[in-house]
């Protein structure tokens, strides 16, 4: 009977590890979205991105990491139609005073920190790589059983793209862009 007692207490031990691993959620990259916004003094556009591949990584129900490619090569405008300047703003954002994608084809961003901020919400903070410069970039992420969403403020100019800043260029009057730009990102997995 103490050993049918020890097997037993034995195999809880080990059902209840094997219940609180680390689970890695794969992204659906086809499902998911990532809509951009750029503002400038007499306006803003807006777009979209496709993340190449991703994954949260859970222990229980509880978010404990991640990591994201973006595909910079796929970045389009939504704002403008063809023939109406869309391609130009397209081809200007993969230039190099931009994002310069023939170099720098993939942007990444790997969650280095995550606090509960509530059931299911997140504050986040990682380490985002575009034009191979890496920043710290923090963020509140909520997540569902099959879904995970943020909305997040990047300054462009720390990643070398200054392009009609007018933190480094004065005289720009109305040709100014922000040093900002948002990002509404929706995953599911």
């Amino acid at each position: 009977m103490k050993n049918f007692k020890s097997i037993a207490l034995a195999l809880v031990v080990v059902l209840s590890t094997l219940s609180v691993t680390a689970q890695t959620k794969k992204i659906d990259a086809s499902k998911s979205t990532i809509n951009w916004t750029g503002k400038k003094v007499t306006g803003q556009h807006e777009g979209a991105i496709n993340l190449k591949d991703g994954a949260l990584v859970f222990k229980g129900k509880k978010l404990i990491g991640g990591t994201f490619n973006v595909d910079m090569n796929s970045i389009v405008v939504t704002d403008l139609k063809a023939g109406q300047g869309k391609e130009k703003l397209e081809g200007h954002l993969k230039a190099d005073d931009f994002f310069g994608t023939d170099k720098f084809a993939t942007a990444t961003l790997v969650f280095k920190k995550l606090v509960t901020k509530a059931p299911n919400v997140y504050t986040v903070t990682g380490d985002l790589t575009i034009k191979g410069i890496t920043k710290p970039v923090t963020f509140d992420l909520t997540t569902t059983a099959t879904t995970a969403s943020t909305n997040v403020k990047i300054d462009r100019t720390k990643y070398d793209i200054k392009y009609g800043s007018g933190s480094f260029f004065e005289s720009l009057g109305n040709k100014a862009i922000n040093d900002d730009f948002d990002l509404a990102v929706a995953l599911k997995f």
